[in-house]
C-alpha cells in the first residue's frame, strides 16, 4: 500500500506540471496571435496620417492641373475657344462684380431716400395729429416724446414719466394727460405752410415781395390756393404782375370769384381778342369785366355789330382803347354812335381812332353845337365835304373847357356857361314837345288805318 502511493505521487507531479505548460503555451498562442494595444494604436495613426496626405496630394495635383488648364486657356494652348473666352470671362466675373456693388449701392441710396422722406413727412403728421381730439392729441404729444428720445433724446426732461407706483397712482393719472399737453409742442400750422408755397408760387411768376405783401392782405379771409388760381389765370391772359395788383387792389371782389367762373370769363376774354396783354387797359379802367355777367358783355358786343355795323377787329379795338363802353347802357352807346355818324359826319374809322364813344353824350353835344352855332364847325355832306374846315376831333373833346375855349372856340367861358343853360332849355322843351306829338302822330296813323279797313 506505501508502495503503491509511493509511486502515484510523481505520476501526479509530472501531469499537473504538463497542465501548466500547455496552459502557457494556449496562454501565449493567443498573446501572438492579437497584437499589443500599442502597436494596434499605431498602426491606426500611421492609416489616417497616409489618408491625410494622400487627400492632400489629390487635392494639390487638382489645384495645379486647375491652373494649368487656366494658363493654357490663357495663352490659347489648351481649348478651343483661345484666350478670347477667357478674358471675355474674366470680364464677366468683373461686370458681374461691379453689378452686385452697384445692386448694393442703389439699394443703400434707396434706403437713404426713403429716410429723408420719412422725415420730411413727419411735420405732416404732426399737424394732421394736431386737429384731432384732445385725448387723441394726448397719445400724438407721447408718441412725438418718444420718437424725440429715440432719436437722440432723452425722457428725463418729462416730469410726468416716474416709477410704476405712481403712475398706478389715481391721482398720477389724472396728472399724466395734463402734463403732457402742457408740454406738448406747437404742432405744424398748414396755413402758414401754404402761405410760404403760394408766396414762392408768386415769385416765381416775377412778383416782387411788396407785390406779393399786398396780394396777400388785398382780401385777408381769402385762401392763399384761391389767390394762386386767379393770379396765374390772369398771367395767362397776358396781363404783367404790376397790372394784375392794381386790378385786384382795385376790385377785392376779384378773389371771390370761382376758379371755374374765372375761367369760363378768361376763354370768353379770348374769343373776343382781349388776350395776349390787351386786357391790361381793360382791367386798369373797368376790372368788373372779369365780375360784370357775361350776358352784359355780349349785349354790348351785339350793338356795336349788329346796329352800329362795326366789324369784328374794330369791336376789339373798342373794347381795348375804350372799355368804359361796358359799363354804358347799350341804348345810350347806340345813340352816341348815331349822333357821330349823322350829326358830326364821322366814319366807323373815325369813331374807333379818336376814342370818341368814351366821351360823355353831354360834353359832345355841348361842345358840337357851340362850335356849330359859332360857325365853326359844319356837317359834311354826302361826298364828306364842307365849306369851312372843321377843327379836330382832339381839339374839341381830348382837351380841357378853358383850352377848348381859348383854342378851338375862341370864346368866353361866360358865353360858353350862357349857352349851356340855353341849350339844356331847349332839350327840356324838346322832350315835353316830343311826347304828346309822338301819341298824336299815332292816334292819326290809327284813324288812317282805320278809314282803310273800312274803305276795303
Amino acid at each position: 500500500m506505501r508502495s503503491e502511493g509511493v509511486g502515484k505521487a510523481p505520476l501526479i507531479c509530472r501531469a499537473s506540471r504538463g497542465l501548466e505548460k500547455a496552459g502557457q503555451r494556449r496562454r501565449g498562442h493567443r498573446q501572438r496571435a492579437r497584437p499589443a494595444p500599442t502597436q494596434r494604436g499605431t498602426r491606426a495613426e500611421k492609416g489616417r496620417a497616409e489618408r491625410v496626405s494622400r487627400g492632400v496630394a489629390l487635392a494639390r495635383g487638382k489645384a495645379e492641373a486647375a491652373d494649368r488648364g487656366r494658363r493654357k486657356r490663357r495663352t490659347g494652348e489648351g481649348g478651343s475657344g483661345g484666350p478670347g473666352k477667357a478674358e471675355a470671362a474674366d470680364r464677366g466675373g468683373l461686370c458681374f462684380r461691379r453689378r452686385s456693388r452697384g445692386g448694393r449701392l442703389r439699394a443703400m441710396a434707396a434706403l437713404g431716400r426713403q429716410v429723408s422722406a420719412w422725415c420730411h413727412l413727419i411735420p405732416l403728421t404732426w399737424a394732421r395729429i394736431s386737429r384731432q381730439t384732445p385725448q387723441k392729441k394726448m397719445m400724438a404729444s407721447l408718441l412725438r416724446t418718444l420718437t424725440t428720445a429715440s432719436t437722440g433724446g432723452g425722457l428725463e426732461d418729462i416730469p410726468c414719466v416716474g416709477p410704476k407706483k405712481c403712475v398706478q397712482d389715481p391721482e398720477c393719472r389724472t396728472q399724466l394727460p395734463q402734463c403732457l399737453l402742457e408740454k406738448q409742442s406747437a404742432p405744424v400750422d398748414r396755413g402758414s405752410w401754404e402761405r410760404e408755397e403760394v408766396t414762392t408760387s408768386l415769385l416765381d411768376m416775377g412778383f416782387s415781395d411788396a407785390h406779393v405783401n399786398e396780394l396777400l392782405t388785398v382780401q385777408p379771409g381769402t385762401h392763399p390756393q384761391q389767390l394762386l388760381d386767379i393770379v396765374s389765370e390772369l398771367i395767362l391772359l397776358g396781363v404783367n404782375p404790376e397790372p394784375v395788383c392794381v386790378a385786384l387792389k382795385k376790385s377785392p371782389q376779384l378773389l371771390k370769384l370761382p376758379v371755374l367762373q374765372m375761367k369760363k370769363r378768361s376763354s370768353y376774354l379770348r374769343k373776343l381778342g382781349l388776350g395776349e396783354g390787351k386786357l391790361r387797359r381793360v382791367l386798369h379802367c373797368c376790372p368788373e369785366i372779369l365780375t360784370m355777367r357775361q350776358r352784359d358783355i355780349a349785349n354790348t358786343v351785339s350793338v356795336l355789330r349788329d346796329k352800329c355795323l362795326f366789324t369784328v377787329q374794330q369791336v376789339t379795338e373798342i373794347l381795348h382803347r375804350c372799355p368804359y363802353v361796358l359799363r354804358e347802357d347799350p341804348g345810350e352807346l347806340e345813340y352816341k354812335f348815331q349822333y357821330a355818324y349823322f350829326r358830326m359826319g364821322l366814319k366807323h374809322a373815325d369813331v374807333v381812332r379818336t376814342d370818341f364813344l368814351q366821351y360823355s353824350i353831354t360834353k359832345t353835344r355841348q361842345r358840337h353845337t357851340f362850335l356849330e352855332r359859332l360857325g365853326r364847325y359844319q356837317t359834311p355832306d354826302k361826298k364828306g365835304q364842307t365849306q369851312v374846315p372843321n377843327p379836330p376831333l382832339r381839339d374839341i373833346l381830348r382837351v380841357s373847357e378853358a383850352e377848348f375855349l381859348a383854342r378851338t372856340a375862341c370864346s368866353s367861358a361866360e358865353e360858353f356857361e350862357v349857352f349851356k343853360k340855353l341849350l339844356a332849355r331847349e332839350e327840356e322843351e324838346e322832350s315835353e314837345n316830343h311826347m304828346p306829338g309822338d301819341k298824336s302822330t299815332s292816334e292819326d296813323e290809327e284813324d288812317e288805318d282805320g278809314e282803310e279797313e273800312g274803305e276795303r
